[in-house]
């Protein structure tokens, strides 16, 4: 059994002084080192079947996203519909949730707002500061997990991608005209990348840097189970040839993580 550290770290302080928000966790618990909420996800490890992404040497699944989806829908949700009921032009909705995103969020690296090396939060705890706030802070995962639930709420259907190093998400637009990249996922046609990472980006940029690499994505439903069994898939763009046999992206992934681990200790 793990035995919890008795110190309270600074990443504690900062939680402790964030905005509450219904249906996020109330408190964190600090165990063997890592940060865990109260569903027992481990929010500073991205790998391991309780990690928030839970990466391992073969597939992903964006387990955090599920903390605001199914039973647990909260103030990412409401996001996303309160946009849908004011704009019925689909192309107009998504470029306005991505809007949301984008200049409400303010890129902050973990160190920077944490004090650790790597540390999730989920939608509704970054929706639920833009609400009362008018803004929030995060990075790459923080926006793509916000984006994907509040898609989700607008009935899109959305994503989660994982590249090395990053993550962005993935919305179904068919005919969307201003994407430079369209994206074949779940044999389905008509994916743009939402990346809203950089303050000018606008909806459906895929960035030049992931237009050539191996690339995985987990779509985004009401799965009500946060600790689910589901497999990502890799991307293809328009014409191209689907992967097949074990991609070393997740290999490379998983030893990226592990790496890091390693120089905590």
């Amino acid at each position: 059994m793990k035995k919890p550290v008795l110190v309270v770290p600074a990443i504690l302080l900062a939680l402790a002084l964030a905005v509450p928000v219904l249906g996020a966790p109330s408190t964190f618990n600090i165990y063997a080192e890592e940060t865990y909420d109260n569903w027992g996800l481990c929010r500073t490890r991205s790998w391991g079947e309780d990690g928030f992404f839970q990466i391992s040497e073969t597939t992903f699944r964006p387990a955090i996203a599920f903390e605001s989806l199914g039973g647990l829908k909260d103030a990412a949700w409401e996001a996303g519909q309160r946009l849908a009921g004011q704009y019925p032009d689909r192309n107009q909705l998504a470029e306005q949730i991505f809007l949301y995103a984008r200049n409400h969020v303010h890129y902050t690296s973990d160190p920077d707002q944490f004090g650790v090396d790597e540390f999730a939060r989920n939608a509704d705890e970054t929706a639920g500061e833009i609400e009362s706030l008018g803004f929030a802070r995060g990075d790459c995962e923080d926006y793509a997990v916000l984006l994907a639930v509040m898609y989700r709420a607008a009935g899109f259907r959305s994503a989660v991608i994982l590249a090395p190093g990053h993550a962005a998400a993935l919305v179904r637009l068919l005919g969307y005209p201003r994407g430079n990249v369209y994206w074949n996922f779940k044999g389905s046609d008509g994916w743009v990348w939402a990346e809203a990472t950089g303050r000018t980006n606008p909806l459906g940029w895929t960035p030049p840097d992931f237009m050539d690499s191996d690339l995985a994505a987990y779509e985004v439903t009401d799965e009500e189970n946060i600790f689910g069994a589901g497999r990502s898939e890799m991307l293809t763009t328009a014409g191209a040839t689907p992967l097949s046999g074990l991609s070393p992206f997740f290999s490379v992934i998983f030893f990226l993580w592990l790496l890091s681990v390693f120089r905590r200790r």
